[in-house]
Formats: structure tokens, C-alpha cells, sequence
């Protein structure tokens, strides 16, 4: 059964100018140590880093938490499974909430060119 659906767009020269206002800080803030590494290993870091973003942003959506219910950056990570596909790990808030909803399952779709990352995320009950 489908709980949630989420989507999610990300201009990605805005993820580029946080990344250049505020740094490590605000990479820190918004990525898990593994998302941090995965990225900075990319030429083109920045769409790596807007896919991930665009990806919490989706998750958020899909479990109908958005903002509220006490949720962070950290609670939603992406990484990449043996075959390179990406997947996300739940933790904290969005863990309970999942434990709580008994989601069996959050499928992921990312998208990314030189503008915009695009990410979309469908949760099962």
C-alpha cells in the first residue's frame, strides 16, 4: 500500500551559493558525514549536493512530516546500494515516524543537469 508520495525540485545554483555563503557549516548542518564524502568526490559537486537535498525534501513529503514533528537534515540520508542505486536510511525523527507508520519500504528517483536536481520519493505501508 502507498503511504506518501513526495517531489522535490532544487535550483542547483541555490544549493551553490549556500555552499559558498556559509561553507562547511552549512554542509554539516544539512548532510550526513557519508552524503559529505560521497559529494566531494564529484566534478560537479554541487548537482550531487541539490539531488540529496531535493531527495530530504521529497522524504519529508512522502511521510507528511514537512517541518514539523521534529525532523532534521540528519534524519534522511542517501547513499548509493552495491549496484549504485540510491536508497535512503531513516534515523531520529523520521525513523520513529516510519517505525510508527510500519513503512516497509521508501523507493527514491533522482535527476540532476546543470540547472536543476529533481528527486522524488514513494513510501509503502
Amino acid at each position: 500500500m502507498v503511504y506518501g508520495i513526495g517531489i522535490d525540485l532544487v535550483r542547483i545554483s541555490r544549493i551553490e551559493q549556500m555552499i559558498h555563503r556559509w561553507g562547511p557549516r552549512f554542509l554539516q548542518r544539512t548532510f550526513t558525514p557519508g552524503e559529505i564524502e560521497y559529494c566531494s568526490d564529484k566534478a560537479f559537486k554541487s548537482q550531487h549536493y541539490a539531488a540529496r537535498f531535493a531527495v530530504k525534501e521529497a522524504v519529508f513529503k512522502a511521510l507528511g512530516t514537512g517541518w514539523s514533528k521534529g525532523v532534521t537534515w540528519h534524519d534522511v540520508e542517501v547513499f548509493n546500494n552495491e549496484r549504485g542505486r540510491p536508497e535512503v536510511k531513516l534515523h531520529g525523527r523520521c525513523q520513529e515516524l516510519a517505525a510508527k507508520l510500519e513503512v516497509k519500504r521508501i523507493l527514491i528517483s533522482i535527476s540532476h543537469d546543470q540547472d536543476y536536481a529533481i528527486a522524488q520519493a514513494l513510501i509503502e505501508g
